[in-house]
């Protein structure tokens, strides 16, 4: 049965904007990793370390883990569909079309998220969420200066369409199947998971074995790929999930290309234009037509107002 759409937690806005720079960040460094690195190599490597790292501490802390088929196969499904599928095709994706055009078509995940969850009978499919999730989606290509010369490659564009799917699909899969687990040990069988799953892809396609040494470029972003991006960002992602809801925590899609400017303003000194601030502005109103909680806020003075 439907139900309605809950406001994201206070605590969570942080997190949120936490995990979009680790989000972020990854694009640029699997921009790096691609100058030497195939496709599934990148993303078997960063599962791999990302499953490495969440495994030590699931050990050091005794946590337990999921035991028998029944109990890992929706660590499997997840694995699946938020990292094996997604982020094969984004990496794959960035072979075709640029980094910024790849964040863009990323942005449109909450949408496919509002759609899945509605099909599904999870959640209304309401004229204020919809409103909210495109006024974000065109902010992003706004903030971005989408150029449509670039999609040229149907290939790529296509790809990243798919991963952005794939994430709402496995919202849904996490509101199902993964309530009242700890986001510590849900992001840890996941990555298992995902590491074994794209180890076999990537022992088949890339035959990583046979690849010559990376530079330490490469080496230090598929790290930080692994364990910033990956390991952290996905403890911050089933915490969200947890509290938030998992149709909320995929708006972390829309605040990506945001901290992304923000950083090469404040570490790069990049100028910010009337373009990054129109951008910005139409993606902050589109959170909070989202969340909901400002125009209740709104509503209520309003009535009050005409109530005196």
């Amino acid at each position: 049965m439907a139900s309605g759409i809950h406001p994201i937690h206070p605590r969570d806005w942080t997190l949120l904007i936490a995990l979009s720079i680790l989000w972020g960040a990854s694009f640029f460094f699997v921009g790096v990793a691609l100058k030497e690195l195939p496709p599934f190599t990148i993303v078997f490597l960063r599962a791999a370390i990302a499953a490495l790292v969440l495994f030590l501490i699931v050990w050091v802390r005794r946590i337990p883990m999921p035991r028998g088929v029944v109990g890992w196969w929706p660590f499997v499904g997840m694995a699946c569909l938020n990292f094996v599928v997604p982020f094969s095709c984004l990496v794959t994706g960035q072979t075709f079309i640029s980094t910024g055009l790849a964040s863009v078509l990323n942005a449109t995940t909450p949408l496919f998220t509002v759609v899945v969850m509605a099909a599904a009978g999870e959640e209304r499919l309401t004229a204020r969420r919809v409103i909210g999730v495109v006024a974000g989606v065109v902010g992003v290509a706004v903030l971005r200066g989408l150029d449509l010369r670039e999609a040229e490659t149907g290939i790529g564009v296509a790809l990243c369409l798919c991963a952005a799917l794939s994430y709402g699909l496995s919202a849904l899969l996490a509101r199902r199947l993964l309530i009242g687990f700890a986001p510590l040990t849900t992001a840890t069988s996941q990555m298992l998971a995902a590491a074994i799953i794209t180890g076999v892809v990537a022992a088949c396609v890339d035959q990583p074995l046979s690849l010559p040494v990376p530079s330490l470029s490469v080496i230090l972003a598929v790290v930080a790929l692994g364990t910033l991006s990956t390991a952290l960002g996905y403890v911050l992602f089933f915490r969200i999930v947890a509290r938030s809801g998992s149709t909320n925590v995929m708006l972390v899609t829309l605040l990506i290309p945001v901290t992304a400017i923000l950083l090469g303003t404040v570490v790069l000194h990049e100028d910010i234009g009337l373009r990054e601030l129109m951008g910005g502005s139409m993606i902050a109103s589109a959170l909070l037509i989202i969340d909901g909680r400002a125009l209740a806020w709104i509503e209520a003075r309003r009535w009050r107002t005409e109530r005196s």
